[in-house]
C-alpha cells in the first residue's frame, strides 16, 4: 500500500513549484520513472501580486487534489495562505494563515495557533502544493541560508552543484542543487534557477518521480545523475560518522539473550563477534577467550536484530531502522534500479543500511497503475520480469492491485518453478480466496484480507474503496461465521502468511487532529513539523457515527490477527509507514491482538528470517549466524513498549550507537547512556600491533561524549 506518513507527505507536497513573474502561468509536470505523466502543478501569478496554485497528482489510484492562494511580502514570506482540497486519502484539506505586523495565525481541520514573531518566517502548511517550497527557496536565498519556521523550528539551505540544462525548444539555463535542511527527518534536494531571486526548477526524487517545467522534461535525466552524485557523498560522510567497525574479536558481555525460537529470555550469556559473525555464546563470567574488545552490557536483554517484513525502502531512512534495531527489511515493492543501488551501497559500507531482502514488483497497466518495478501486459512479460528477478538474486514476487487476473495462476506457478515466493495485494475483481487458489504464499495487509469477505466481482478495488469497504463493513462481520472460519482453516491449511501491517492501517480510524496512535510514544521526542504530521488524519470521516464505525471495524481487524495467531497462521511484523518506530508499534499491535510479547519478538525476529529464507544466517543468537545484535533497557519479554529503548545495534561488523543517529536526525533520544565499546588490557598490546586501538578510543569517546 505504501501510505505516505502525514509528515513525508508535507516534505513531498512542499517539494517544488515556481515563483513565476506578474501576470504569467507556469505549468509544471510529474512523471514517473517510466515516464507516465501522475501530476501537474498551475500556477498563476497575477499583477496584483496574488499567486493561484492547481495541483493534481495521482499514482497508485491515489493523491492530492489542492486549489491554493497566497501573497508574498517583500522578504518573500507569505502575508496570506489559503488551501482547500483533498488530501492522498480523500480527507478535507482547509488551511488558512495570516500575518499582520508581528501578529501570525493560523487554522485547518487539524490545528490551529497563532503567535507573535519578529522579522521574516516561514509558514509551513499541513497540506500544500509545491509552490510553497519555491517561494522558500527565494526568502532564504535573501536572507542568507536561514529562517525561522512557523509554528516553529528553523529551515536552512544550501548549494551543492551548478549544471546547465536545455528544453526541447533550444533554451538553456544554469540551475543549481539545493540541500534543504529543517523539515522532516532527512535533507530535502531541490533544483532552482540562479540569479538574484532563484526559484524551483525541478525536483528530482530518484526511484520515484520527476517534476519540472514543462518542456524541460528532458532535463531530468542529467538532474538524477548530478543529485546522485552529491548525495552519494553525504551519504557516505553520514555512514562513516555514524557506523563504528569493530576491532576484532569483541565480545558482549553479561547480556540476556531471548531465545526466538522458544519465545523466551534465557540466562545472561557472553556473546563473541568476529566479523560480522557470532562465534560463541557462552554463560556469563566465562573466561575471555582472546577477544581484543568487549562491551558489557550490564544485565540488558540482547535480542536478534528484528525484522520489518514491508518496507519501501529509501538511501536516507537506514539510520531510522538501525536506531530502532531493525537490522534486516524485506522491501516490498521499488524502482529497480534504485534497489540495485541501495543493495550495492550497503554491501560496500556506504550506506547507513539494515541489509535488504528485495522482493520483485510486478504490476500490471491500467489507469491506477503503481509506476514501481515492472508493469507488465501479458504471460511473456510476467514471465521476463521473473526471469530478471531471478537472475538479481530476488527471493519473492509482490502481484499488484492492476495485475491481469487472467494470468495470475500462470505466472504465480511461474514463478514458483524460478524458485520465488510470491505474495501480494489481491488483483482488482479477484477476492483473497482466489488468490490462495492461485498459489500464493503470502497476502500483505489487513485491509486485503478482510476484503475477502465484502467485494464482489464488480468491486474497484484499485481506488480508495480497497480502504473504505473495510472501514465501513468489517465493524458488522461475524467473525464465527461458517465463510470466515472456512477461509481461517484455508489459511492455516496453506500455511499462508499474512503480513498484515496493523499500525500502518491505524490511520483508518484516525480523527483529523487527534494523534495517530501508533506514534503517540514517540511524539515527544520528534521535531516539531513531524509531531505535527502525526496529529494529520487521512480518511475522510464526515460525523461521529463515522468515526465510531470505523473505530470498531480497526478494533476487529486487529482482533481478526489474534485469531490468525492462534489458529495456527503464520504472521509476520511489517510497517509500510515511518521507518523503525512502524515496526516497534507494530509490535505493541501484535500483543494488542493478543500475543505475548515475547511472542511478537518472536515473530519480528524468528519469522522474518524464515520468510525471507535467511534463517540459516539471521533470525537468532547462534553460533556461526551474522552478529545481528539488539541490546535493549528494560524488559521487552514483558513491557513490548521497552522495545523503543535501543542502546546499542550490532550488525555488518559496525557497532551503531541509536543515540547518536536520532540526534544526528533531531530527534530525542530514547537512551540517555550507551554501553561502551572498550580495549581488554590484557591484550591492549595485540590491539596497538593491529592498528585499532586509535579507532577503540574514537568508539568509546565518542559514547562518553553523547552519553
Amino acid at each position: 500500500m505504501k501510505r505516505v506518513p502525514a509528515v513525508l507527505a508535507l516534505a513531498i507536497a512542499s517539494a517544488f513549484g515556481a515563483q513565476a513573474q506578474a501576470a504569467q502561468t507556469t505549468k509544471y509536470l510529474i512523471l514517473a520513472e517510466n515516464g507516465k505523466q501522475t501530476g501537474e502543478q498551475v500556477v498563476e501569478r497575477g499583477d496584483d501580486g496574488l499567486t493561484k496554485v492547481r495541483f493534481i497528482y495521482k499514482d497508485n489510484g491515489r493523491g492530492p487534489e489542492l486549489n491554493e492562494e497566497f501573497r508574498l511580502a517583500a522578504d518573500g514570506t507569505m502575508t496570506s495562505y489559503a488551501v482547500k482540497g483533498s488530501s492522498t486519502f480523500g480527507s478535507v484539506v482547509d488551511e488558512r494563515f495570516t500575518r499582520q505586523g508581528r501578529q501570525a495565525s493560523w487554522k485547518s481541520t487539524t490545528e490551529q495557533g497563532s503567535t507573535s514573531v519578529d522579522g521574516a518566517a516561514i509558514y509551513v502548511p499541513l497540506n500544500s502544493s509545491f509552490e510553497v517550497t519555491s517561494a522558500s527557496i527565494t526568502a532564504l536565498a535573501a536572507a542568507g541560508g536561514q529562517l525561522p519556521l512557523l509554528p516553529s523550528g528553523t529551515l536552512s539551505q544550501r548549494k551543492l552543484d551548478e549544471v546547465q540544462v536545455a528544453s526541447a525548444d533550444g533554451k538553456t539555463q544554469t540551475v543549481q542543487l539545493l540541500a534543504q535542511t529543517g523539515l522532516g527527518l532527512s535533507p530535502q534536494f531541490y533544483w532552482a534557477t540562479t540569479g538574484e531571486k532563484p526559484r524551483l526548477f525541478a525536483v528530482v526524487v530518484p526511484g520515484a518521480f520527476t517534476a519540472v517545467e514543462e518542456g524541460w522534461q528532458a532535463s531530468g535525466k542529467l538532474l538524477a545523475e548530478r543529485q546522485q552524485k552529491a548525495e552519494d557523498q553525504m551519504l557516505v560522510e553520514l555512514a562513516a560518522k555514524l557506523q563504528h567497525p569493530l576491532p576484532g574479536l569483541t565480545v558482549v558481555r553479561n547480556a540476556r539473550v531471548f531465545d526466538s525460537e522458544k519465545a523466551v529470555l534465557g540466562a545472561a550469556s557472553d556473546v563473541y563477534v568476529l566479523r560480522g559473525r557470532i562465534t560463541a555464546v557462552l554463560p556469563a563470567g566465562s573466561p575471555v577467550r582472546g577477544a581484543v574488545a568487549e562491551i558489557d552490557a550490564a544485565g540488558r536483554v540482547l535480542l536478534p536484530g528484528l525484522f520489518d517484513m514491508h518496507g519501501h525502502v529509501g538511501r536516507w531512512e537506514g539510520g531510522l531502522n538501525l536506531a530502532a534495531g531493525v537490522t534486516t527489511v524485506r522491501d516490498m515493492g521499488n524502482d529497480n534500479a534504485k534497489m540495485q543501488q541501495i543493495l550495492d551501497g550497503t554491501v560496500a559500507g556506504k550506506l547507513l543500511s539494515p541489509q535488504v531482502v528485495p522482493a520483485g514488483f510486478l504490476e500490471g497497466e491500467s489507469p491506477y497503475s503503481a509506476n514501481s518495478g515492472f508493469v507488465i501486459k501479458d504471460l511473456q512479460q510476467a514471465k521476463n520480469a521473473i526471469d530478471w528477478y531471478t537472475e538479481h538474486g530476488y527471493p519473492q514476487l509482490k502481484i499488484y492491485n492492476s495485475f491481469p487476473k487472467a494470468i495470475l495462476k500462470e505466472t504465480v506457478a511461474y514463478a514458483h518453478q524460478r524458485g520465488l515466493r510470491v505474495s501480494g495485494h489481491i488483483p482488482a475483481g479477484l477476492r483473497a480466496q482466489d488468490a490462495l487458489d492461485a498459489g500464493y504464499d503470502e497476502i500483505q495487509h489487513i485491509n486485503q484480507v478482510m476484503l475477502n469477505f465484502l467485494v464482489t466481482p464488480t468491486t474497484e478495488t484499485r481506488t480508495l474503496e480497497r480502504f473504505i469497504l473495510p472501514s465501513e463493513k468489517v465493524a458488522g462481520l461475524d467473525f464465527d461465521s461458517a465463510a470466515v472460519r472456512k477461509f481461517i482453516a484455508t489459511l492455516k491449511k496453506k500455511q499462508t502468511v499474512i503480513d498484515p501491517t496493523l499500525a500502518t492501517f491505524a490511520f483508518l480510524k484516525q480523527k483529523d487532529g487527534e494523534m495517530n496512535e501508533p506514534f503517540a510514544p514517540i511524539a515527544k521526542h520528534m521535531p516539531p513539523d513531524v509531531q505535527r504530521g502525526f496529529h494529520v488524519g487521512t480518511m475522510k470521516i464526515a460525523d461521529e457515527a463515522t468515526l465510531q464505525r470505523y473505530r470498531k471495524s480497526y478494533a476487529k481487524m486487529v482482533e481478526f490477527v489474534g485469531r490468525l495467531h492462534r489458529a495456527g497462521v503464520p504472521i509476520v511484523a511489517g510497517t509500510d509507514e515511518l521507518a523503525g518506530f512502524t515496526l516497534q508499534a507494530e509490535l505493541e499491535m501484535l500483543v494488542k491482538a493478543g500475543l505475548s510479547p515475547a511472542e511478537a519478538l518472536q515473530i519480528a525476529t524468528r519469522n522474518g528470517a524464515r520468510y525471507t529464507r535467511t534463517s540459516h544466517e539471521r533470525g537468532s543468537i547462534t553460533p556461526g549466524k551474522l552478529a545481528d545484535l539488539v541490546l535493549v533497557d528494560g524488559d521487552p519479554t514483558k513491557n513490548i513498549g521497552d522495545v523503543r529503548k535501543v542502546a546499542a545495534v550490532i550488525t555488518r561488523g559496525y557497532l551503531i550507537y541509536p543515540h547518536e543517529v536520532d540526534q544526528a536526525l533531531g530527534i530525542q533520544p530514547f537512551v540517555a547512556a550507551a554501553p561502551q565499546l572498550k580495549a581488554l588490557e590484557a591484550v591492549s598490546s595485540n590491539i596497538a600491533a593491529s592498528g585499532n586501538e586509535a579507532a577503540l578510543q574514537r568508539i568509546s569517546a565518542g559514547a562518553r561524549q553523547r552519553d
